[in-house]
C-alpha cells in the first residue's frame, strides 16, 4: 500500500479517535497492580466514573467489551428461567436478545421497525398485563448504534412506575454516555451498560455497570453461573480502589485522562455540542436529499446519523469509493440494514471543522459513486453551524 497523506477520517459510530492527550496518558510504565499507586488510581477513576454515569452508587469497571458488560448485567440479577422483556430497537438489541437466551433467560422480544426507539406505551401495556409479576426485568438500549435512535429512557421509567410493576430496569448506553445526556440515578436506572470506546474517546476494552441499591439487593438471590463477572467480588476490591484480578491498568490510566477531559469541558457542553453537530449532519443529509433512518425527531441520536439510500443503491459501495478516494471510514448497514445505510459518527473528540470535513468527505462520494442527490449538504452544515 502507498503512503496516504494526512490523517485518516475515522467517522464510524465507535470506536472514535483517541485524542492524543489520551494516547500520552496511557504510555505510561504499567505498575504493580497490587500496590499502593495503583489502590490511588483504581479510588480516582472509580470515584469519577460515577460522576460520568451522574449516579452515587457503585460502578463496576470491567477488562472487556460492551458485550462482556451486557452479560454481568443479566447473570448477578437474574435466575434460570427467568422472563425479560427487551425492545427490538436494531442490531445491538437483537444481539443482546440473544445472548440472554444462551444464557437461559426467557425473552419476551417487543416487536420494531428499526427507525423508532423503545415504546413506552407499549411497554407499560405488556407489564400492565404482566399482574404475577413474572417478567423480571426491562432491558433498552439507549443510543441504538445500527439505527441512529435514541430511547426515550426518562419515559420509559415514567411508564414502568406507572404500573407499579417490580422489574429491573436495565439500559445499554454504550454509545450514549459522555454523547447523549444521561441520568444514571435521576432517571431510576437500576443498572447501566457502558463501554470505553464511544463518548469516552478510549480504545476498546474496558466496560461498565452503574448499578442501583435494588439491582444490588437482587444480585444476592441471583443464581445464574457467574465468576469473572460477579459484582460481589468487584465491589470488595473496589472498595479500596482494586481488583479481583489483573485490570486494564493502561486503558485505566486512559479513564483518568479522560474524565479529567469531559469535566473540563462540562458535560452539559459536551451534550449541547453533540446536538448541534447532529442537527448540522440532518441538515446536511435533507440538502442532499437523502433520508435520516430514524423517523421520530424526539429520537434523532446526537451520537451518529444513520442515512438510507435509495432503493436501488448500494450503501457497502459508496462506503468503499469513500475509504479508497477521500481516506475516511463509515459505519456499515447492520443486521437488516445491511448495504441500505451508511452511519455517519459525530462523537467523541470532534469539533466544527472535523465535521465539515466529514460531510465533505461524503458529498464528494456522493458524485463519485454515482449516488442520486441535490448538491449544497456541507453548505446547509456550514450555515448552521455558522449561525448557532
Amino acid at each position: 500500500m502507498s503512503y496516504k497523506s494526512g490523517r485518516h477520517f475515522l467517522q464510524i459510530p465507535g470506536p472514535s479517535p483517541v485524542p492524543e492527550r489520551l494516547v500520552r496518558a496511557m504510555s505510561q510504565a504499567v505498575i504493580d497492580h497490587r500496590g499502593p499507586e495503583f489502590g490511588e488510581l483504581g479510588r480516582d477513576v472509580l470515584a469519577g466514573i460515577k460522576r460520568i454515569f451522574q449516579t452515587d452508587s457503585p460502578v463496576v469497571i470491567y477488562p472487556a467489551s460492551g458485550t462482556g458488560a451486557w452479560e454481568a448485567a443479566l447473570v448477578n440479577t437474574l435466575s434460570p428461567g427467568d422472563r425479560v422483556l427487551m425492545c427490538e430497537t436494531g442490531q445491538f438489541a437483537t444481539l443482546w436478545h440473544e445472548l440472554a437466551t444462551r444464557l437461559g433467560v426467557e425473552v419476551e422480544f417487543l416487536p420494531g421497525d428499526w427507525r423508532h426507539g423503545a415504546d413506552p406505551v407499549a411497554i407499560a401495556e405488556r407489564l400492565s398485563r404482566d399482574t404475577e409479576h413474572h417478567i423480571q426485568a426491562v432491558c433498552v438500549v439507549h443510543n441504538e448504534t445500527s439505527t441512529g435512535v435514541t430511547s426515550r429512557i426518562a419515559d420509559i421509567r415514567q411508564a414502568i412506575n406507572g404500573t407499579g410493576h417490580p422489574a429491573l430496569f436495565m439500559v445499554d448506553t454504550i454509545s450514549g454516555l459522555a454523547s447523549a445526556e444521561y441520568k444514571h440515578d435521576e432517571w431510576g436506572v437500576d443498572v447501566t451498560v457502558s463501554g470505553s470506546q464511544k463518548g469516552l474517546m478510549l480504545p476498546p476494552g474496558i466496560s461498565f455497570n452503574a448499578l442501583s441499591d435494588k439491582a444490588l439487593a437482587r444480585s444476592k438471590q441471583s443464581a445464574l453461573p457467574k465468576s469473572y463477572w460477579d459484582w460481589a467480588s468487584m465491589l470488595a476490591g473496589n472498595a479500596t480502589g482494586y481488583f479481583p484480578y489483573t485490570p486494564a491498568t493502561n486503558l485505566l490510566y486512559g479513564l483518568k485522562e479522560a474524565i479529567a477531559m469531559l469535566e473540563e469541558e462540562g458535560l452539559d457542553n459536551i451534550f449541547a455540542r453533540h446536538q448541534r453537530h447532529a442537527e448540522a449532519t440532518r441538515r446536511a443529509v435533507q440538502a442532499w436529499g437523502l433520508e435520516v433512518l430514524c423517523l421520530n425527531p424526539e429520537e434523532y441520536s446526537p451520537v451518529l446519523t444513520t442515512v438510507l439510500l435509495p432503493e436501488g443503491q448500494d450503501a457497502d459501495a459508496l462506503r468503499k469509493v469513500i475509504l479508497e478516494r477521500f481516506d475516511m471510514s463509515l459505519g456499515a448497514g447492520l443486521g437488516k440494514l445491511k448495504g441500505r445505510v451508511f452511519r455517519i459518527g459525530h462523537l467523541g473528540d470532534i469539533n466544527d471543522l472535523t465535521l465539515l470535513g466529514t460531510l465533505a468527505g461524503v458529498e464528494m462520494g456522493l458524485v463519485a459513486a454515482g449516488v442520486p442527490h441535490s448538491p449544497g449538504g456541507v453548505q446547509a452544515a456550514m450555515r448552521f453551524l455558522a449561525d448557532h
